[in-house]
């Protein structure tokens, strides 16, 4: 058996220490919310925990995680160690560690996937960090991973910031899939030619090229609503989309697909494109083509 301290008790976080509970290891969490929190502050989540000590994030990237790890080393002590398990950008990772090894803390960041459904069906974990660092926390590892072969469910990337880096692509990639499978649905409701689009995807699930999580996911929400009619298209991108981006931009590497789900994000939140009246009075204005005015 092992013990955690896990930060952050979230949507990810709270289910985690649910799993990791389960498996048999003991957890103290810490949350600002008091019906979910084990205890009252960092100081006191620390004080229940047996050296040398294990914690886990799970706060939001950037500031709260920079902020929390700078706590974290004035409470633990040499040869304990850090996890950061959410979304931070992997330039933060050498900063953290850095941070950490002055005071001789141990660091790990750690891609996470799996969502609300990580507790049941396991979470894919991306690791970055010393091998020794990750020996220590693999009996953590092993029981959030999913059931099966270690090395379908966890991946040692490498050193510190691989973790992050690798999740960053692995979100990039994921934009691009939802964007595909969103296209594909908008096509067969607009054609008509199939009288039952929800069958059609959910015909998809087994057998075909394109089987996959993400469309198990799609299939649930059309059962629970098949023309999507109780959502509004509009699509938040939680950074990891544009970070990849940059990434291709500086190694020269062409990711249209990825870059154009991203701009799909966007296109998404605007109730009035500008961009598009300019295009709708270029063509009036060289074709005379017709255009819609503002309460016509």
């Amino acid at each position: 058996m092992a013990q955690l301290g896990l930060i952050g008790l979230g949507k990810m976080g709270f289910n985690m220490r649910e799993r990791l509970r389960a498996a048999g290891h003991e957890v103290v969490g810490y949350d600002r919310n008091p019906e979910v929190t084990d205890s009252t502050s960092l100081e006191d989540m620390v004080s229940k925990l047996d050296g040398p000590r294990i914690v886990w994030i799970m706060v939001p990237a950037g500031e709260p995680t920079r902020q929390t790890v700078a706590e974290l080393g004035n409470l633990l002590s040499a040869g304990d160690l850090v996890i950061d398990g959410g979304n931070s950008k992997y330039t933060d990772d050498k900063i953290n560690g850095d941070l950490l090894a002055t005071k001789t803390i141990g660091y790990l960041d750690c891609g996470v996937s799996g969502g609300v459904w990580g507790k049941d069906n396991g979470y894919g974990l991306m690791v970055g960090g010393a091998a020794s660092d990750v020996e220590k926390a693999m009996p953590i590892f092993d029981a959030l991973r999913p059931e099966g072969p270690r090395e379908e469910g966890f991946s040692h990337a490498g050193a510190v910031g691989s973790g992050h880096y690798a999740k960053m692509i692995h979100n990039g990639i994921e934009y691009g899939m939802m964007q595909a499978f969103a296209e594909g649905f908008e096509l067969l409701e607009a054609a008509k030619v199939v009288e039952n689009v929800p069958a059609v995807i959910k015909g998809w699930q087994r057998g075909t090229v394109v089987r996959s999580w993400l469309l198990d996911l799609l299939v649930r929400a059309l059962d629970e609503d098949p023309e999507l009619d109780d959502l509004e298209g509009y699509v938040e991108d939680s950074g990891e989309g544009r970070w990849t981006l940059e990434e291709a931009i500086n190694n020269a590497v062409p990711a249209p697909v990825i870059s154009a789900a991203l701009f799909a994000r966007f296109a998404s939140r605007q109730e009035d494109s500008a961009a598009m009246r300019a295009v709708a009075a270029l063509r009036n204005q060289f074709g005379g083509h017709s255009v819609k005015k503002v309460g016509g």
